[in-house]
C-alpha cells in the first residue's frame, strides 16, 4: 500500500496564484470576524439558507433530488422522509446539523469519520451505515455512446480501514505541529480521502461535510453562512476536473495535488466573497424595495427570485416578490418565463 507522506508536501514550494489564494482567504476570514460583530442577528438568518443550499446541493451532485418545498420542510422543519431520495437527504442534513453545532468535539479520526457515515445514512438504514467498504469500488465515467470507463480504481477493501487511520495520524500530527499551512493540509486530506473512497457508497458527500468539518476546526467558518456545496455542484466539471488530475500517480506516490489544492482554495475564496456581497446589503436598515435594488445591482445576466432571497437573508418571500414585481413596474426590471423557469434581468 502507498504510503502517505506529508514530507514532501511541506518542503514544497508553492506557486503564486496558490499562495494568492491563501493570503486573500486569511484577509476575508479576517473581515468575516469583523462583519459578524456588528450585525450577528440578521446575519443568523443566512446559516439556515446556507443549511438548506448544501443539504441540497451536496446530494444533487450524487442524483439525489426532491423539490424545493420538500427539502426546505426536511431542512427546516425536520418533516418525515417519503422516499429513498428523502432518507439520504435527511441524513445529510444531521450529519451537516452536527458539525455546524459541535464541530470543536469531533476530532479527525476514522472512528469519528465513520460515525458521521452512520449518521448520514441512519434515516435510510443503510446496512454499511458507518462500514467502510467490504466490496471494491471504481471511480468510473459514463459516455454519451453509453459506455463506461474506468478512471480510477481506489484502495482495495482490506486496504481501506489501516488507510484511513493513516491519512488521519498524518494530517494532525502536522496540523499540530504547525508543520503544514491548514489550507494546504485540508484539501490534501479530502483528496486522500476521496482517492481511498473508504465506503461502499457516500464518499462524495462524506468528502463535503469533512470539507466543512475541517475548515471549522482551523477558524475558517465561512460554510456556515454560504454554501461551499451549491458552489461544488454550480462547476462540478471543474471539480472532476481538478480530482481526475491529481489522482494521476496516486497509488506510486508520485501524483501532483495542485490542480485540486487550487480548485477548493479558489471555491473557498468565491464563498468568502459571496460573504461580503450579501454583508453589504444587510449592513445598513432599508426599506424593502431599496434593499433588493441594491441586491439586483449586484446581478449580471439572468437571475432568479432565489438568487435575490439569498442576498437579502432578512426578507419574506412575500417581501421579494413584491419588492420585485414594484421593480417590475418602474421598468428597472424585466421578467421572462414561468413557474420554475421564471427569471429576470435589469433593464437598466
Amino acid at each position: 500500500m502507498r504510503s502517505f507522506n506529508y514530507f514532501e508536501i511541506k518542503n514544497h514550494k508553492w506557486d503564486s496564484e496558490i499562495l494568492g489564494y491563501i493570503a486573500a482567504i486569511y484577509k476575508e476570514a479576517g473581515k468575516q470576524e469583523l462583519y459578524l460583530k456588528q450585525r450577528p442577528a440578521e446575519l443568523e438568518k443566512l446559516v439556515e439558507i446556507a443549511k438548506i443550499q448544501s443539504t441540497e446541493a451536496s446530494n444533487a451532485i450524487e442524483g439525489i433530488v426532491t423539490t424545493n418545498t420538500r427539502i426546505r420542510q426536511l431542512v427546516e422543519e425536520r418533516t418525515t422522509p417519503r422516499n429513498r431520495d428523502e432518507q439520504e437527504i435527511a441524513g445529510y442534513r444531521d450529519a451537516l446539523s452536527i458539525i455546524h453545532e459541535s464541530f470543536d468535539a469531533i476530532p479527525i479520526t476514522r472512528n469519528y469519520i465513520l460515525q458521521l457515515h452512520k449518521i448520514m445514512y441512519s434515516p435510510s438504514n443503510n446496512p454499511m451505515a458507518g462500514q467502510t467498504k467490504n466490496v471494491q469500488n471504481y471511480i468510473s465515467a459514463k459516455y454519451p455512446d453509453g459506455h463506461t470507463e474506468i478512471l480510477f480504481t481506489p484502495l482495495a477493501p482490506y486496504e481501506t480501514p489501516e488507510a484511513l487511520d493513516r491519512i488521519c495520524e498524518e494530517y494532525n500530527r502536522v496540523i499540530g505541529n504547525l508543520e503544514l499551512e491548514p489550507l494546504i493540509a485540508i484539501p490534501v486530506f479530502i483528496h486522500d480521502f476521496l482517492c481511498i473512497h473508504p465506503f461502499n457508497d457516500g464518499n462524495g458527500r462524506m468528502s463535503r461535510l469533512l470539507t466543512t468539518l475541517l475548515l471549522y476546526r482551523n477558524g475558517f467558518y465561512v460554510g456556515k453562512y454560504i454554501s461551499l456545496e451549491a458552489k461544488i455542484a454550480k462547476h462540478k466539471d471543474l471539480y472532476y476536473d481538478a480530482l481526475g488530475q491529481s489522482q494521476e500517480g496516486w497509488h506510486e506516490g508520485t501524483e501532483d495535488v495542485t490542480p485540486f489544492i487550487k480548485y477548493l482554495l479558489s471555491t473557498i475564496l468565491a464563498a468568502y466573497r459571496d460573504f461580503e456581497d450579501r454583508f453589504s446589503i444587510v449592513e445598513e436598515k432599508l426599506p424593502a424595495i431599496e434593499m433588493v435594488r441594491k441586491a439586483t445591482l449586484q446581478k449580471i445576466g439572468k437571475f432568479t427570485k432565489q438568487d435575490i432571497r439569498e442576498l437579502c437573508p432578512t426578507l419574506s418571500v412575500s417581501s421579494v416578490e413584491g419588492s420585485l414585481r414594484k421593480l417590475i413596474d418602474l421598468g428597472e426590471l424585466k421578467r421572462e418565463g414561468k413557474g420554475k423557469g421564471t427569471y429576470y434581468y435589469r433593464l437598466r
